[in-house]
């Protein structure tokens, strides 16, 4: 979903010291705010102050990611909204935020972003390159306010190269890094993997892994701010630095359905069963193999795993054995054994497998189950402060709690 500029405009200008405005931060942190919201001081990252210019994709998630840990995340929304195309309230990726409502294209609108950059730590922003700068809100701007700042760019492509001023989304950032043509079946097309592969695991993780880095060092005596160009295809190409080096080793074939762990060998991969449903299967190495083939009354062919030239013969057994039985009946066969077997459900199901529930995996707040902050902590544990922000329903407070009242003579009530 990730747009390397779909239009995506925002905008800001002028000066200060960067903590000057950190004095009872914490406490106001610590109070309520938008609706009944409460911006607890908890988490790792409480205390942290970041401004998120509105846009779709992995820009948001990874905001999302920053909030649920505890950061002051507040997102600056355009007039009209930002076109995911769906009811903001719904929109779980602004979770744990607060939103004001700037308009980035009007006289006063880069002005008031550059106040609330005054007063924060990070900044993350998903334009095409160079429209931040045409807004006035690009990194030198920024920058002359806020020395210290963190100025995170999301986009598909990265800043520089051929195509960074394309349009694009996920599909097309993972095709041309090669992970795409790695998922699938030999004689098929490639299978679309949502857009988690690049969005959310090329782009968004990348982009807070550069700006906690960066962040860290900001806060170091002589640290300075400086921009995180994180693209979708770079994040992804990196993702598939273990495969390169198997490739090189002579381990990996560079074609679909392949190899050890692209479905190409028949102890990895998913079967269909009685009813319809799927089982998975992960069972690699030789002591989970033998209780995979035990267990699943095969035990006779537990020689095979080590000869290819029977791989044909072995996957056609273990396809005839799960179809003879439902999935739920093949998931009470392996639960709790080491044959490295495991149910394929659906995203409805999910949040009632057993050993998800016990631990909370997903979480219902606000009427929305969806999944609960990760990872966790044992000292500064992440909580569910609030739902998803509504567009330009937090600017009092917010113009409150970072002292910035040019806030509120635009961009909508609280």
């Amino acid at each position: 979903m990730a747009v390397t500029g779909a239009g995506h405009e925002h905008g800001h200008e002028h000066g200060r010291g960067h903590d000057a405005h950190r004095d009872g931060q914490d406490q106001a942190q610590a109070q309520a705010h938008g609706r009944g919201r409460t911006h607890a001081v908890r988490g790792p990252l409480s205390g942290v102050r970041v401004v998120e210019l509105a846009g779709i994709g992995p820009g948001p998630f990874a905001a999302m990611l920053l909030a649920d840990l505890g950061a002051d995340v507040v997102r600056v929304d355009r007039p009209g909204g930002a076109g995911l195309g769906i009811d903001p309230a719904y929109d779980i990726t602004n979770r744990n935020k607060r939103s004001v409502l700037v308009d980035l294209k009007s006289p006063q609108g880069p002005a008031q972003v550059l106040d609330l950059v005054e007063r924060a730590d990070v900044l993350i922003e998903g334009m095409r390159p160079g429209v931040a700068e045409r807004l006035g809100v690009g990194p030198a701007d920024c920058h002359a306010r806020n020395p210290r700042l963190v100025y995170g760019r999301m986009t598909g492509w990265g800043q520089d190269g051929p195509l960074a001023h394309a349009a694009g989304h996920d599909i097309a950032y993972i095709a041309v890094t090669g992970a795409l043509g790695m998922i699938g079946t030999p004689d098929g097309p490639p299978a679309v993997p949502a857009n988690l592969l690049g969005d959310y695991a090329g782009g968004s993780l990348y982009l807070v892994i550069g700006v906690l880095a960066a962040l860290r060092h900001a806060r170091t005596p002589d640290g300075t701010g400086q921009v995180v160009d994180a693209a979708i295809v770079d994040g992804t190409a990196h993702l598939t630095a273990m495969i390169h080096g198997m490739m090189a080793a002579g381990g990996w074939q560079d074609r679909r359905g392949a190899n050890l762990l692209d479905g190409g060998c028949p102890f990895y991969g998913t079967y269909e069963t009685a009813d319809g449903g799927h089982m998975a299967v992960g069972a690699l190495e030789q002591q989970f193999y033998d209780r995979f083939t035990e267990l699943l009354g095969l035990a006779d062919l537990s020689s095979a795993r080590k000869d290819p030239a029977r791989w044909g013969e072995l996957r056609e057994a273990v396809a005839a054995r799960f179809k003879s039985r439902t999935r739920e009946e093949w998931t009470a066969v392996f639960e709790g054994t080491d044959a490295c077997v495991a149910p394929v459900l659906s995203l409805r199901e999910a949040p009632h497998h057993p050993h998800l529930a016990a631990r909370g995996t997903f979480t219902d707040f606000g009427g929305i189950t969806q999944p609960a902050p990760a990872p966790r902590f044992s000292a500064t544990p992440a909580v569910m402060a609030g739902g998803p922000a509504q567009p330009g329903a937090d600017t009092a407070s917010v113009a409150r709690d970072w002292d910035v009242p040019g806030l509120t003579g635009e961009g909508g009530d609280a």
